[in-house]
C-alpha cells in the first residue's frame, strides 16, 4: 500500500469522519493499507467469549446486557495502529483490549486494556489497566484546549492506538496523549470489545500494518524464483509491478513463512479471469499450498454469489462471502495466516474466515500445515493477465499461549 505521513493520515482521518459514511474507509486509508475489522452490518470476523446480547444496530457493535466478557476479533495481529470509535454513558466500565489472548487473565500479562470506565475509577477512561493511569489530556502549545475535553460526555469519541515493538502510543479524538514503554511487550494477539457493566457501542473499527517488509523490490525478480514457471511469463513492467501471463506456472518466493500478514494490490486485466495467492507451500512444489483466490466473477451479477470460490476466497475451502472488487482497476487483498486460522480482506473488507481443523499434513491440499512455506502467484491459464504491486509481508510476532 502507498505509505503516507503519519501526520497527514491522522488529519485525513479526521476529515473523513465528516464525509464518508460511518465503517467506510476513505481513499486515503484504502490507499494506505487499512483495513476494516467491522463491516458495520454484520459481525463477521468477531467471536463473543460469553452470553451478551452483542448485536449490531444503527451501523454500531452494541451491547447492553448479559454475562461479562468480550467480542475477540478471529484473527490476531501484530505490530498495528488501530482506529475505533467508542459511545457509552459516564457510568460504563468497558474497555478495548489490545493485543490480547482469548480469554485474558491478567491485563498486566497477556493484554492491554485501554480502559473505558467513569473518572472514579483507579483506570479512568484512556488509561491502561493495571500499567498507566491517566485522567486528562495534557494541554500543550500545540493543543491548548486538550485538557478541557470531557472523556466521558456520551458522545462518540476514537482512539487511534498505536502498538509496535516495546511502545503502546494512544491518541483521543485527534489529541496526541501518552506513550507506553513495555520491557516484556505482549505483540500478538486479538482485538477485544469488552463488556462489563453499562451499555457501549464502537464503530468504525479499522487496523493497518506496522513493520511490513517488501517482498518485490518493483524493479527485478530477486527474491522469487521461477522454476516452477512452466508456461508462464513473468516479468516487471516499467511502473515496477510483477506482471502474470499465461499458464499453468507459478512464481515463488525463495524464502519460507509461517504466520504472517500479507498484503498486496492487484489489477485483473481481463473478464473473469483466474489466479491466486498460494502460501504455506511445500518448497519448489507446483501449487502445494493453501490457496487464496483471485477472481471476480459471480452468478447473474450478484455478488453474494461469487464465480469458482471469488477473490478473496480459501479455495476449496471456503468461499468468499461476497465479491468486492472489480476487473479492470487495482484492488488490495489482505492475507492473514495465523496458526489454523485463516482470513482475507479485499478493499478493506473481509471476505473470508475459516479455521483449519483438518489432521495434520506436510501438503495443504491433504490436511493442515503450520510449518512455513513459501509464497506462490499462480499463472492459471493461457487468459492469464494480472499485475501486482506493493507486495509486502509482515511476519507475526510470537504469541503468549492463552491463559
Amino acid at each position: 500500500m502507498r505509505r503516507v505521513a503519519t501526520g497527514l493520515i491522522i488529519l485525513l482521518l479526521t476529515i473523513s469522519k465528516a464525509v464518508a459514511a460511518p465503517n467506510a474507509l476513505s481513499r486515503a486509508e484504502n490507499v494506505d493499507g487499512y483495513i476494516r475489522l467491522f463491516d458495520g452490518e454484520t459481525l463477521f470476523g468477531w467471536q463473543a467469549t460469553s452470553d451478551a446480547n452483542w448485536q449490531v444496530e444503527d451501523g454500531a457493535i452494541r451491547v447492553t446486557q448479559g454475562e461479562p466478557g468480550w467480542l475477540m476479533t478471529t484473527s490476531q495481529f501484530s505490530d498495528y495502529e488501530l482506529v475505533v470509535e467508542f459511545k457509552a454513558p459516564a457510568t460504563t466500565n468497558s474497555g478495548i483490549f489490545l493485543s490480547t489472548a482469548s480469554h485474558p487473565q491478567d491485563p498486566t500479562k497477556d493484554c492491554y486494556e485501554l480502559n473505558i470506565a467513569p473518572p472514579d475509577n483507579l483506570f479512568p477512561t484512556g488509561s491502561l489497566v493495571g500499567r498507566k493511569r491517566t485522567g486528562k489530556l495534557p494541554r500543550g502549545p500545540e493543543f491548548p484546549n486538550a485538557g478541557s475535553v470531557d472523556l466521558w460526555d456520551g458522545n462518540w469519541h476514537t482512539f487511534v492506538v498505536t502498538c509496535a515493538g516495546t511502545t503502546v502510543r494512544v491518541r483521543f479524538d485527534g489529541y496526541p496523549w501518552y506513550e507506553y514503554q513495555d520491557t516484556e511487550p505482549h505483540r500478538r494477539g486479538h482485538i477485544g470489545l469488552q463488556f462489563r457493566e453499562g451499555e457501549v457501542a464502537f464503530r468504525n473499527i479499522r487496523l493497518r500494518l506496522l513493520e511490513a517488509k517488501p517482498i518485490f523490490n518493483g524493479r527485478d525478480l530477486t527474491g522469487w524464483n521461477t522454476e516452477r514457471g512452466e508456461k508462464s511469463q513473468f516479468s516487471v513492467t516499467p511502473k515496477g509491478e510483477l506482471r502474470v501471463l499465461d499458464g499453468r506456472g507459478q512464481i515463488e518466493t525463495d524464502a519460507s513463512y509461517g504466520d504472517f500478514v500479507l498484503q498486496t494490490e492487484c489489477f485483473v486485466d481481463g473478464n473473469g479471469l483466474n489466479s491466486g495467492l498460494f502460501f504455506r507451500c511445500i518448497p519448489r512444489e507446483f501449487l502445494m499450498g493453501y490457496e487464496c483466490q483471485i477472481h471476480n466473477g459471480t452468478v447473474d451479477g450478484n455478488p453474494t454469489r461469487p464465480q469458482d470460490c471469488g477473490t478473496g476466497g480459501i479455495f476449496r475451502r471456503q468461499n468468499a462471502r461476497r465479491i468486492v472488487a472489480r476487473d479492470y482497476e487495482w484492488f488490495a487483498i489482505t492475507l492473514v495466516a495465523d496458526g489454523p486460522h485463516m482470513a482475507a480482506w479485499v478493499n478493506g473488507t473481509q471476505v473470508s474466515d475459516w479455521t483449519d481443523t483438518r489432521s495434520p499434513h506436510e501438503n495443504p491440499r491433504k490436511g493442515l500445515r503450520l510449518e512455513p512455506g513459501t509464497i506462490a502467484i499462480q499463472g492459471h491459464d493461457p487468459t492469464t493477465d494480472l499485475r501486482f504491486r506493493e507486495l509486502r509481508i509482515q511476519e507475526l510476532a510470537k504469541s503468549l499461549k492463552d491463559q
